[in-house]
């Protein structure tokens, strides 16, 4: 069984960027840079023939390339139950557009439609019993996040693998957009 999902890569300035946003949080588990990514679509555990289809499928997608922007800070969950903090990404109607082309592949090849709606983020940091003062002062001090805009010329497929100090993520395959020329 290979455990999967669907990201787009980021550019080193904008990890750094990201990176520069840690700190200040008790309990907080900050995002390593190699780790930092932007998921289109969490796939979960599926045998490796599925693997092999959902490489297929992928490898078909024609999707434009584009540019994306990073805009402020927030979280999931709330007071003592807030478990991750994120950066977002300003509304871009070519990132939903691909998602959309990833989802309707992945349905194609027998997974299950995702049910939740596409909030596109960077997750920060996961947490654990943080105190509500200091996240609110996280997010405050750092709402005016602003990064990019940062080129996005392909998909990756990655594999993620569990372990004690977390998940490893391994790049499995690359999928090229289409430039405009």
């Amino acid at each position: 069984m290979l455990r999967l999902f669907v990201a787009l890569d980021l550019t080193d300035e904008v990890r750094q960027r990201l990176a520069g946003l840690a700190g200040g949080v008790p309990g907080a588990r900050w995002t390593g840079l190699e780790s930092m990514h932007l998921t289109l679509r969490f796939i979960g555990e599926v045998p490796e023939d599925q693997a092999m289809d959902i490489d297929a499928a992928l490898a078909e997608i024609r999707a434009p390339a584009f540019t994306l922007t990073f805009d402020g800070v927030g979280m999931f969950g709330s007071g003592r139950r807030a478990r991750v903090l994120w950066a977002g990404v300003e509304r871009n109607e070519a990132l939903a557009h691909l998602q959309a082309k990833v989802e309707s592949a992945l349905v194609r090849c027998g997974l299950p439609a995702e049910e939740r709606k596409f909030s596109p983020h960077i997750t920060l940091a996961r947490l654990k019993d943080a105190p509500a003062d200091r996240i609110g002062r996280f997010l405050s001090d750092r709402g005016l996040f602003r990064a990019g805009p940062m080129p996005v010329d392909h998909v990756t497929l990655y594999r993620s693998h569990l372990g004690n100090g977390g998940a490893v993520y391994e790049a499995l395959r690359e999928y090229p957009l289409e430039n405009g020329a």
